[in-house]
């Protein structure tokens, strides 16, 4: 019986490397939750199984309720990927086609061109963001929706930014217009919808749309998400924060975000995407291939996904997430059939994601928590301003009770001092280090990630 021994074998080495594994990442994620630095759920598989899954933190200031394993959160822009299979599912149903336009669904809006189906998955189509037009002109005593887009859009027809196909950036504005899409072609709302094509079939049962503003309801076991107030020195709220209440006014807008779910739910929808569950493998294919620019170039995007290739870790198909109160991501990879979900109720949580894959691969861990400091606002406020990290992509640096960060298309993140000069991201393991000349006068800034470092001109 000697040919049992190296299968044996084989299980007691995968036993003791998982054990390992599961308690290497407790450690560290016990680590940054001790330095006040994550709160929120983990969940890491390999190849559909669980090898470590905890919570860390609370999912209620208030109540001082602990966060669990079931515990539902807001997915923000982790929802696109759930928006683009309900344009998949339509289209394999024959209800629409890639190559038609928007203008097909949407008449008022013909002013964008030629602007296609296929162009808003891959954030090529052009479009204006949203965000920017209601910032600067919405009453925000009430609460915008999709259709308060279309008529905006209709009536004050902002300028395309690109021809459509041209460019790639990334766009809220094509994907809740595809929400809108999945509303007008099914005759369902873009939750009902969902639940019955994608939630439901895979018994997804604490995965749903959910907008707490706009349509209340009791949820079990929801996550409230939160945001550190400098000003009173504890977490809370965005909702009545003045740099933080769009979560108010633009509640009632789906397709960009909005689904909420749990780690758990959300390894049921990773098995299913391996197994073609809810749509042929021919679909699937397509949705994580990248998309082609006019001129041959391919983007780094397919349909609600992100791609990028590792020496170290392969092809990563990912998708990351940012609102006030909720940092998110779910990392695919492929070549190794791991996954990772990360779900995170305060936005000044830092995930420590180059760890976190050393762990995963069984490569060692360096580094330890970082730690803020105090810094005086004059000094802060020396670092506004532009930081052109190629010609025409410039980094943006702003103060709000706090310095700021902006990458052209993304989201705006805080960083924390780790002394005057040096600072440091909680959303990503990323950090940013601002240099003088001799006048005293910021010339530069250097990012740092992933063992990587690039450098941005001050512009102004």
């Amino acid at each position: 019986m000697k040919y049992l021994l190296l299968p044996i074998a084989l299980l007691i080495f995968n036993l003791s490397h998982a054990q390992q594994e599961a308690k290497r990442l407790d450690s560290l994620f016990t680590a940054e939750y001790s330095a006040g630095n994550f709160n929120g759920n983990v969940l890491v598989a390999d190849k559909g199984k669980v090898v470590f899954q905890k919570s860390f933190g609370l999912r209620n200031e208030e109540t001082k309720e602990m966060l669990d394993e079931n515990s539902v959160f807001e997915l923000a822009s982790v929802s696109k990927q759930f928006t683009a299979m309900g344009i998949v599912i339509l289209q394999e149903k024959g209800k629409l086609k890639y190559e038609d336009k928007l203008s097909k669904f949407f008449p008022e809006l013909s002013f964008y061109g030629d602007v296609t189906v296929r162009q808003l998955l891959n954030h090529t189509g052009g479009l204006p963001d949203y965000m920017d037009l209601f910032s600067a002109d919405w009453d925000r005593t009430k609460m915008a929706t999709n259709k308060d887009i279309i008529a905006q859009f209709a009536d004050r027809k902002p300028a395309a930014v690109f021809a459509p196909g041209t460019k790639y950036e990334y766009s809220n504005t094509g994907y809740a217009l595809l929400g809108s899409i999945i509303e007008k072609v099914s005759g369902m709302t873009f939750g009902d919808y969902l639940a019955k094509n994608i939630f439901k079939p895979l018994k997804m049962d604490n995965t749903f749309v959910y907008m707490r503003r706009y349509q209340p309801r009791e949820v079990k076991n929801y996550a409230y998400g939160y945001v550190y107030s400098n000003a009173e020195r504890k977490k809370l709220l965005p909702d009545g924060m003045m740099n933080y209440n769009m979560v108010v006014w633009l509640d009632g807008i789906v397709g960009d975000g909005m689904v909420n779910s749990t780690t758990g739910d959300l390894l049921k929808w990773d098995r299913a995407l391996k197994e073609n569950k809810l749509v042929s493998k021919k679909s699937m294919d397509l949705i994580f291939t990248p998309g082609d620019l006019a001129d041959g170039t391919k983007t780094n995007y397919g349909f609600g996904w992100m791609f990028s290739d590792s020496p170290e870790f392969g092809k990563i198909i990912s998708h990351t997430g940012g609102w006030p109160g909720y940092v998110t991501r779910i990392d695919r990879y492929a070549d190794s059939d791991k996954t990772l979900i990360v779900l995170q109720n305060s936005d000044e949580s830092r995930f420590p994601i180059g760890a976190v894959r050393n762990i995963m691969f069984g490569k060692p861990v360096t580094g330890t928590p970082r730690k803020e400091i105090a810094v005086a606002e004059d000094k802060l406020k020396q670092y506004i301003g532009g930081y052109e990290i190629v010609p025409g992509y410039v980094m943006q640096v702003t103060y709000e009770n706090g310095l700021f960060t902006q990458m052209p298309g993304q989201d705006k993140f805080p960083v924390f001092a780790e002394s005057e000069t040096k600072f440091f991201l909680k959303v990503v393991d990323a950090q940013l280090e601002f240099f003088k000349d001799e006048k005293g006068t910021v010339t530069k800034a250097m990012l740092y990630q992933n063992g990587q470092s690039v450098s941005a001109a001050r512009v102004k």
